[in-house]
């Protein structure tokens, strides 16, 4: 089957174009001004709208094995689909713990049977798996993953000799949750003598602060810096950490490279008051000040991309009192649409989104052929409209979990047509049901 796409403002590299792209057996084979209709050709007419890469989230969280409860990867890749992200990146802290290569490709194996959306899954370092560490395949395997604070299982690395041998011997990009542990600890019982069991969503930013963010993604560039490492820092949520980066060298050349979230883009401190648990995240949602140099340091490029920690939770765990409610959200579906949002409101443009969610992750993780609207490159492709409000409603959210952060939010601009290696997988509202989702590979 070949698909034709008409009439569309191609968005790719810092340019819009108006034109047609051509695919044939799951790639793009021509991108022109014009491309004449051929036998057996399906035709998608555009309508003038935006037509992008399909974003490329390189962290989510989609609970499966073990936490199936609040998502699996069916579901959670369904929800991304619909959200024009076309590929992911899945982290290891599902049960049991990916951190070892029989349990990852365990997790390979559920994905392709079920992913709407091409996928990769990162290996979870311990203080104790550094050989399983070592055997990485780095052109099939899209990173390690460190957790430098407390997270589900055996998975805080708190041990320094183990973090300089993982930055050491790691055959491929590490990636790290940045929080001082001992930190969040002192801090979380200073509240607990004060307030007892009475501490609110609205603590959570002064509990989990900026100094153990700080204290913590220091330390990782500094180890990054001394190994010559390639480190990349997940979800940054403060302003002091943007000290750590630079935008003086291209994205290629960089060794150390930083990604911002969605939520720390959007919220701050003050939704506590309204949204309280539904927006506690780890690391927290901080202040004004920091949402503002979170944005500066995008623009200007010390951040290179941006992500969205989809980590969804079920309504009821998540309406528990802060000490029992667990940190995290479903965002893939909303991600696109909400940076969309912010380029109506001046604050990035069309091309500048793209870049962060498509070319970057691509450049970063060395991705084969996708990121890009380019001949000979996968059709990861997304038709947005943005000119079609509609407002999230508990009907339309597609996360397992059933509830978004941004419920209530009415968005001006919509997706609607999402393509996975050439084949529709998300028209008109709703999933297609066909699934053509490959696993990632790697240029290493």
């Amino acid at each position: 089957m070949k698909t034709l796409i008409k009439n569309a403002r191609i968005v790719n590299e810092g340019t819009i174009i108006e034109g047609d792209v051509l695919i044939e057996n799951g790639f793009i084979t021509k991108i022109a001004g014009a491309i004449s209709a051929q036998p057996n050709c399906r035709i998608i007419d555009a309508e003038g709208n935006f037509l992008i890469p399909g974003a490329i989230d390189d962290q989510v969280h989609f609970r499966e094995p073990g936490l199936t409860h609040k998502g699996n990867i069916a579901s959670e890749s369904a929800s991304a689909v619909a959200g024009g992200v076309t590929s992911f990146i899945e982290q290891p802290n599902t049960v049991p713990n990916a951190v070892t290569h029989e349990v990852l490709e365990e997790k390979y194996a559920i994905a392709a049977e079920t992913s709407f959306a091409n996928y990769s899954f990162m290996l979870g370092a311990t203080n104790n798996n550094i050989e399983e560490v070592k055997k990485t395949n780095p052109k099939t395997i899209a990173g390690i993953k460190i957790f430098m604070g407390s997270s589900t299982g055996n998975m805080l690395v708190d041990h320094d000799t183990a973090l300089e041998q993982i930055f050491t011997h790691a055959p491929t990009i590490i990636a790290t949750h940045c929080e001082d542990e001992a930190t969040v600890r002192r801090n979380l019982e200073i509240f607990r003598e004060k307030y007892g069991d009475d501490i609110k969503p609205e603590h959570h930013p002064l509990i989990r602060s900026e100094e153990a963010c700080y204290l913590s993604s220091s330390k990782a560039v500094a180890l990054a810096k001394k190994t010559n490492a390639r480190l990349h820092v997940f979800h940054l949520s403060t302003g002091k950490e943007m000290e750590l980066f630079t935008n003086k060298i291209p994205l290629k050349e960089k060794r150390i490279t930083a990604e911002v979230c969605i939520h720390h883009l959007m919220f701050t401190d003050k939704d506590y008051q309204t949204r309280g648990n539904f927006i506690k995240w780890n690391p927290a949602v901080k202040t004004e000040a920091d949402r503002d140099a979170l944005w500066a340091a995008l623009l200007d490029d010390r951040i290179d991309v941006i992500a969205t920690d989809h980590a969804p939770h079920t309504l009821e765990e998540k309406s528990k009192p802060y000490a029992e409610a667990p940190s995290g959200g479903p965002l893939v579906q909303h991600a696109v649409v909400a940076m969309f949002e912010q380029y109506h409101n001046g604050k990035i443009s069309v091309e500048k989104i793209v870049e962060k969610m498509a070319h970057h992750p691509s450049i970063l993780f060395e991705v084969d052929r996708r990121g890009f609207i380019r001949e000979g490159y996968y059709a990861d492709l997304v038709v947005v409209n943005p000119a079609s409000p509609w407002t999230v409603k508990k009907e339309n959210i597609l996360a397992k979990c059933g509830w978004s952060p941004f419920e209530g939010v009415n968005f001006r601009s919509r997706i609607m047509h999402t393509l996975v290696n050439g084949e529709l997988v998300y028209s008109a509202g709703k999933v297609t049901g066909r699934k053509n989702s490959m696993r990632l590979q790697f240029v290493r």
